[in-house]
Order: structure tokens, then sequence, then C-alpha cells
């Protein structure tokens, strides 16, 4: 019998309005049932809208310590079931255990990190132009925030915003990813079951048609914080901007690993398997173009197409698979009709390309290790995300046309350049256009604690991850203390 999921309101898990509900299967297995998740409507939302309202007053008011508390008690939780937690993710979005683990671990150290935040939600003090008068800034909650997360880091990215948006001293209404909502129903289990009063916490399970857009148009929340594709992205800026909501975006990427003549080749190889085909490519941060200088291109390229070609394929249970499906049957297809564009712009096929079959195959949505070889930077394989095990490998004559490659793309989230010489790889630090810049280390890899985000169509300027999360979540406000006993009119008494 498999579970039958429900929305999680006020503290209560309740039936959507609607009573539909749909299927949600193993991308590696479909045999394997995870559960059945009700398709929630505007309704639901506001329902759930009107619980964290509600909850908010007794929330916001609890010292940040003790909100902080509690993040550690249900990180502890955390803790305590992350294997079970990554077998779960695992079946419910296919990629392999060992980075199923590091999701999980991902939220640990988001919510042990959240609980020292609670200490040190500081403000500024600074000294006032007028005698006998104080100035300071504090950081306040903001009210009822809707959150929309993707598929690819079921349990990473709710932590991200749900840690510090209720450290901060607000409520928050979830909306999962339709394809992995198992991960953050876990989740939220654990903020329950660490003492997160009822109403404070709010899962609603559906469409981003019905639940997402129930949710950015709804007056009582205050802000969204999105993950995803720019194209939605788009929408959300747009629907929140007429009512001007508070909006965070995290959107896509084009990532490239710059490799230069002096670089340690194996170094610079290990980089781009594991950027490339990490969770099957479907990470913002994947490496999806290679940029070589020509000098080692080809033997770079000989020694990629060499090891991917071996990298197990398989379900993300088995411990001995390097590489899970794509997570559904359309992401496939996606990444198929990609590779059939880069047939057709004239970039040469030299791995991959095709859909794995076969008995250990044909239950699931398994696409096979790909590489593109003479890629010209304008090609759409080159400068579009595919958001799959699509590697596109391009050769550069020196530094200065690798940066300008890299730069080449609409996005600018994650880069990496691999090379000895320390004066270029601070250069390369100054020239490129990304929010997060590796050396002589893949494009996959952040760490809880630092600033996570990028710029041009990658975002719209907030950083999830570390302090700055903490910015995203609550209100500065400007205090002024006169006690000087007498009117005093700054610019205008000190004229």
């Amino acid at each position: 019998m498999s579970k039958q999921y429900q929305n999680f309101i006020n503290g209560k898990y309740v039936a959507s309005g609607s009573g539909k509900t749909y299927e949600n299967r193993n991308p590696a297995d479909q045999d394997d049932l995870v559960g059945v998740f009700p398709l929630s409507g505007p309704e639901d939302v506001s329902a759930a809208v009107a619980a964290a309202k509600a909850a908010y007053p007794a929330w916001r008011a609890l010292p940040a310590q003790a909100r902080g508390d509690i993040m550690r008690k249900a990180t502890e939780i955390l803790v305590r079931n992350k294997e079970e937690y990554a077998r779960l993710e695992t079946r419910e979005m296919g990629k392999v255990l060992k980075e199923t683990r590091g999701d999980v671990q991902e939220a640990v150290d988001t919510g042990f990190y959240a609980a020292g935040e609670s200490r040190r939600l500081w403000g500024t003090v600074a000294p006032s132009e007028m005698p006998d008068k104080m100035c300071y800034v504090t950081r306040q909650p903001m009210g009822v925030w809707g959150m929309i997360c993707p598929w690819n880091f079921p349990m990473a990215i709710p932590s991200w915003k749900l840690f510090p948006a209720l450290t901060c001293g607000n409520t928050a209404v979830i909306k999962p990813a339709t394809l992995t909502p198992a991960s953050v129903d876990a989740f939220v289990g654990a903020l329950h079951e660490a003492g997160v009063p009822d109403g404070v916490v709010n899962v609603v399970y559906g469409s981003g048609s019905e639940v997402g857009e129930a949710l950015i148009g709804h007056p009582d929340i205050c802000g969204i914080s999105f993950t995803g594709s720019s194209e939605v992205g788009r929408r959300i800026a747009e629907v929140t901007g007429k009512s001007l909501k508070r909006c965070s975006l995290e959107l896509g990427g084009k990532n490239a690993q710059l490799v230069m003549n002096d670089a340690d080749l194996e170094l610079a190889l290990e980089g781009v398997l594991w950027g490339a085909f990490g969770t099957t490519g479907q990470r913002c941060t994947a490496t999806s173009r290679l940029i070589v200088e020509e000098g080692v291109h080809d033997r770079m390229l000989e020694m990629v197409v060499d090891r991917a070609a071996k990298l197990k394929v398989g379900n993300g249970l088995d411990e001995s698979v390097e590489m899970g499906p794509c997570v559904s049957d359309g992401q496939r297809e996606t990444v198929h009709g990609y590779v059939e564009i880069g047939k057709k712009e004239g970039a040469k096929l030299v791995l991959g390309g095709e859909k794995l079959t076969g008995d250990d195959y044909d239950r699931g949505f398994f696409y096979r290790p790909t590489v593109f070889a003479d890629v010209s930077p304008a090609m759409r394989i080159a400068v579009e995300e595919i958001f799959g095990p699509v590697l596109s490998v391009i050769k550069v004559r020196d530094f200065e046309e690798g940066i300008a490659v890299l730069n080449g793309t609409r996005y600018g989230l994650s880069s990496a350049v691999y090379t000895k010489d320390v004066n270029r790889a601070m250069k390369a630090i100054e020239l490129i256009e990304a929010g997060i810049t590796y050396i002589n280390a893949p494009t996959i890899g952040a760490e809880c604690h630092m600033p996570f985000g990028g710029v041009k169509d990658t975002g719209n300027g907030h950083r999830e991850g570390g302090w700055t999360a903490y910015e995203i979540f609550s209100e500065q406000k400007t205090v002024y203390i006169d006690y000087s006993g007498g009117l005093q009119r700054a610019q205008i008494d000190n004229a």
C-alpha cells in the first residue's frame, strides 16, 4: 500500500479541496511508487496563508535565540534520520546515494548555522551628527513568506529558505516541486517534531499553475523565494512587482570550466567529470561547458571521453552506481532534443547522445553521458541551459578568448578556472561575470555559510546561503533616539 500524503496546514494533515491526486514514482524504476500526493488549488493556499498569518504574531514575539533552539533540535532530527531521508530522496529524485546524503548534510549544515545565527542577528550602531542623540539599525521579521522549490535538491534548497526565514521570525507556506514532494514532507516533519508551532510552516502540494500562481498573487504574502528557471522567475518578478512584494530569485546557469595550458590535467579531469555528470547534470551549477586552451585541448578531450565512457549509470540506490537517471521522461526528452540540436548545428558528438535501454534501464529515464567537441561559442548547446548530462567542449586560443567565451552567455552563476599561474587566477576572478568562481575546483560544491547566487539572468541580486540569506528574510529598521530634551533638526541645525 503506497503512502497517501496530505497538505500540512496549521499543524494538521488535511486533504486538498479538489480531492485530486497524482503519483510520485522513482525515476530509476517506475514500478517503485513513492507516494500519492494531492493536487491542490487556490483555496488550499488561502487556508495555509491564513494559518501562517495567524501564527505570525506569536512566532515573531518569541526571542530569536528560542527560535534558533528549535532550529537546532530540528537539525538533530535530520542527523538522526539522515540515511532514511537520503534513500527517500534517491527514490524520488534519482541521484545516487552519496549525493543525496550530501543533500541532507547540506540541510544539516544550514540548520546548525541557523541556530548559531539566531544569536548573531546583529544591527549597526553609528554616531549621530547631533549631540545627545543615538542612531542604530535593527532587523525585523516581515510576515508570511511563500516558497517555491525545485526538484534537484529537494531537501537542501528548502532548508536554505525555511531555516533563515523562520529564524528571522517569519512564517511560511512552501510549495514543493511536484516531482520531489516527499523530501519536503520529511523536512517539515522534522521542524514540527522539534517544536515549530502550528501554522508557522505550512506545505501545499500541487502544480505551479495552480499553487504557485495562487502563492505569488496572494495579498497576505510578503515575499516570494523561488529557485527554478529564468522564464518562471520573470513571471514571478512581474506579478510580485505589481504589489511590491519582496522577491528572491535563484535561476538558471550555463557554467563553464576554463582549463589553461599550465593546468594540472588530472585535477581538471576530476573536476569536469564531477561538475558535468554529478546529479546527472541536473544542477544550476553544473559544468555544461569545458573551455580548453588549444595547447592541451586534444589531450583534455581524450581524457574526458575516456573517463566519461566508463561512468556506471543506474539506480542510485546501488552504491556502485556513479550517475542516476534524469528526473522524468520529459526532462530526458528535453536533453535528447538538445543533443539533436547540437548535431544539426555542426558540433561533433564524440560520446553518448542516446537513451539507455535494456533490462537495467527500461523502467527508468536513463541517458548516456554525452560529450560534444568542435562546439562554437554561439551554438545553442553552448549558451542555453540543458539540465542534463551533456558537456560541450570549446577550444580557445588563449586566456583572453577563454574569459570572453566563458562570459558569453546570458547566465552568470558559477565558474571554474584551472591554472597554476596565481596572477592569471586573480585576473580571472576579476574578469569573470559570475556570482561564484572556483580556482582549481569544479563549478559545483557551494558551502552553506557562503553567499550563493549569480548575475545576469541567473537571479535578481539576492544571495541565499550564509549571512546574506538573513538579509533576504528581514527588514532593516533605522532608529533615532534623541535624549537632548529639545528639538534638533539635523541638517538644518548643522547648516
